[in-house]
């Protein structure tokens, strides 16, 4: 089967993973800049990073496993034991040990993770329609789908 792309015609510095790759850059960039000027959010400090685990750790009902999460978001185990370590340290995270399985991590929000979530997901979805000015509802349902195809290719 042929691709997209061949050897004549790829620029990997103008492609479409190093487009993606500037879009997530971006977003980060301007999630954290938004975070940092929250008056609510700003003495946590909270990352655009951290965000995208309260996010994933918000949308469950039962703790998750940090092993999971990390192939979840596509994180290597030392980055995420790191960000864990700083969610923790602030309050926003629980570890515990699965009690059928003491290898296992389990990860939960807390109440103060919890009280949160919702102000971090405001500010999420004001920067993504930021990112989506211009864009029809058609066009952003479009690119989720895009996206998601490729996705399931991997």
């Amino acid at each position: 089967m042929a691709g997209i792309y061949d050897i004549d015609t790829y620029e990997p510095r103008a492609g479409l993973g190093h487009l993606i790759g500037r879009v997530r850059a971006e977003l980060l960039t301007s999630l954290d800049a938004e975070l940092a000027r929250d008056q609510m959010l700003q003495p946590l400090e909270v990352t655009g990073a951290q965000l995208i685990v309260i996010v994933n750790l918000a949308g469950q009902e039962a703790a998750v496993s940090a092993s999971a999460l990390c192939r979840c978001i596509s994180y290597d185990a030392g980055a995420m034991t790191r960000m864990l370590d700083r969610l923790e340290a602030k309050g926003l995270i629980r570890r515990t040990r699965s009690a059928e399985d003491r290898r296992l991590i389990l990860l939960e929000l807390t109440d103060a993770g919890r009280a949160a979530y919702p102000r971090i997901r405001e500010i999420s979805m004001r920067v993504m329609n930021h990112f989506l000015r211009g864009f029809t509802p058609a066009e952003a349902r479009q690119l989720e789908s895009l996206l998601t195809r490729m996705l399931k290719n991997a």
